[in-house]
């Protein structure tokens, strides 16, 4: 098994590498599309599966990569077919149980001493209202953007 987990992948925008041979992709989508400006968009895992139910052993990866969807879909259909929502997929009603879900399954696979690394853009929902759906205690973070709304976060498993 590779080391790393990325349990949600997206387009890999934030890699170096997109196909980094340390990291397992996942995502609940796989879509190769044209985004608006014609661009082509693809969200190409490795493993396509929902990150709140996980087909891993527990304490499987050294480090895991949590870049869960940010944005809250209002209900537009035109909204969803938008680069935004395309690009980062989108949180629905139940995303407070999503996110918790999804923090406890990304712990869960983690191995003991490793870390997991949470991002998180502020568009819709404050970074500390995400942080009280898990119990764990973050070890640093750091903000970034044009407006200084995503932020990186890193935990450790004890």
């Amino acid at each position: 098994m590779k080391p790393i987990l990325d349990a949600c992948c997206g387009g890999k925008m934030f890699y170096f590498d997109k196909s980094d041979s340390r990291v397992l992709f996942q995502d609940i989508r796989k879509i190769k599309t044209k985004l608006c400006d014609e661009r082509i968009f693809e969200v190409n895992p490795d493993v396509v599966c929902d990150f709140t139910n996980m087909p891993y052993e527990d304490k499987t990866f050294s480090m895991v990569v949590f870049d869960p969807p940010h944005l809250k879909y209002t209900g537009s259909k035109k909204e969803l077919k938008g680069y935004q929502m395309i690009k980062y997929g989108a949180l629905y009603s139940d995303w407070r149980d999503m996110l918790s879900k999804g923090f406890k399954e990304c712990f869960r696979v983690l191995k003991s001493g490793g870390f997991l690394i949470f991002k998180w853009n502020e568009t819709d929902i404050k970074v500390s209202e995400v942080l009280r759906l898990t119990n764990e205690k973050p070890v640093f973070g750091h903000k970034s953007g044009k407006r200084s709304n995503t932020h990186w976060i890193c935990f450790m498993k004890n």
